[in-house]
This record gives C-alpha cells, sequence and structure tokens, in this order.
C-alpha cells in the first residue's frame, strides 16, 4: 500500500465511508473521553465556541510502507480572537530548538535515540 493508493479524506463524510478511517476516528474519540479532554459546560454569554475539524494522516515506516491510519480531532484555533479567548485552549507541543537540544546532548553523551508511538490512554 503507498501513498497513491490510500484515499485520504477531506470532510467527514467521506472518511465515515471508509473502514479504517472510521475505525481510527472511533478510537480518537475513546481516547479523548477517557482521558477526561473535555467537560461540556453552558457557553458563557458572551462567548464564542471553538470549533473543531478532523485530520487525517496515513503514517509510513522509515522505509516507506505503510503502517497505519491516523485521525485527529483538533480545534480551530483560527476562530479565537487574540486577548479574549486566545489562551484558553491548551496543546502542549515542544519546541524545535527543544528537540534540537536534546539531540545533540544525546550525540555528544553517547545516548540512543528511539522514536516510538504511545497511544492515549489514562492510568488506572
Amino acid at each position: 500500500m503507498n501513498l497513491k493508493t490510500i484515499i485520504i479524506p477531506t470532510i467527514v463524510k467521506e472518511a465515515l465511508s471508509h473502514n479504517e478511517w472510521s475505525h481510527v476516528m472511533d478510537e480518537e474519540i475513546d481516547a479523548l473521553e477517557k482521558n477526561c479532554t473535555w467537560d461540556l459546560v453552558p457557553l458563557p454569554s458572551g462567548k464564542k465556541v471553538v470549533g473543531c475539524k478532523w485530520v487525517y494522516t496515513p503514517k509510513y515506516k522509515v522505509d516507506g510502507t505503510f503502517e497505519r491510519y491516523k485521525a485527529r480531532l483538533v480545534a480551530i484555533g483560527y476562530s479565537q480572537s487574540y486577548r479574549i479567548d486566545y489562551f484558553e485552549t491548551f496543546a502542549p507541543v515542544a519546541m524545535l530548538n527543544t528537540i534540537q537540544i536534546l539531540i545533540a546532548l544525546a550525540v555528544n553523551l553517547g545516548w540512543e535515540i528511539h522514536q516510538f508511538h504511545v497511544k492515549k490512554c489514562i492510568s488506572s
């Protein structure tokens, strides 16, 4: 299976018509719910809802062969207003220079570097 044979959906309806994408969407929703990612609360007056969208990405191994389907539900951050609700959505992301420093340390200190996928789950 290669990039030319994988259909990457652009809308939810299209994704739901493919079992593989539908399955990973269910897994993403299950993980978000298990991790208590959000609470449903009444919308405060004068506030706008920050919407969300699905992002679909096929993942490949180092040799270029297909590994798995990945679907993420992401906030539509561009709908927020700076200084009003801009800082209310939080997603931890490592800064590039932090990663560069860690790689430099690993090289200089002879550390091994491994890449792995962490499945989202809560600890019991």
